[in-house]
């Protein structure tokens, strides 16, 4: 697998103390997005509206352990026929697999922060390592909810080939960039 790393320290803060715990994603502002070439045409771009999980952090200590499940179903183009081929035995199968997950047990922190996790992601029941990339770290108290949240940019590339997804290879690109709008509350 590739991966790319996308940290911009001129946009990192510091984390509180406080911000050491555990959280759980926001569903309503944690969306996986992913872009892959058409052809070389185009570059199409979709979403998975269903996630759930958890953040561990203890920056003091330079700990942290995610744990995040999308509903491979909820995937979101725009296009309805689209995404019913998307759902189907040519990509994600979601009959037979419907979740995609990624789970960690350590996180690397440069100068308090996270900047990135490798774990295991499993999708089409084929697990293997993958490492996301952290950037755009802030917690602190929200100012709606009034409780504290978490959020950042996280970033990898799948060689999806790698799981068994081959449709329309090479013309659909093989490498699939993901980026992934996080915000956890505090429990």
């Amino acid at each position: 697998m590739k991966f790319s790393i996308h940290c911009l320290m001129l946009f990192c803060i510091a984390l509180p103390a406080s911000a050491a715990g555990t959280y759980t994603f926001d569903p309503a502002h944690t969306f996986p997005r992913w872009q892959a070439s058409h052809f070389g045409f185009s570059t199409h771009h979709g979403q998975f509206n269903k996630t759930s999980g958890k953040l561990v952090l203890d920056p003091k200590a330079g700990r942290g352990s995610v744990e995040l499940t999308v509903e491979a179903a909820s995937v979101a183009t725009g296009d309805p026929k689209f995404e019913a081929h998307l759902r189907s035995a040519d990509f994600f199968n979601v009959e037979k697999f419907p979740l995609v997950t990624f789970k960690s047990e350590s996180m690397k922190f440069e100068a308090g922060e996270p900047v990135a996790t490798t774990g295991d992601f499993t999708m089409l029941g084929v697990t293997r390592p993958l490492t996301l990339h952290i950037s755009k770290v802030k917690c602190g108290m929200h100012p709606i909810v009034k409780k504290e949240v978490c959020g950042a940019e996280v970033s990898a590339t799948v060689q999806r080939s790698a799981f068994g997804m081959k449709y329309g290879l090479p013309g659909i690109s093989d490498d699939i960039r993901l980026t992934i709008q996080v915000e956890a509350i505090k429990d």
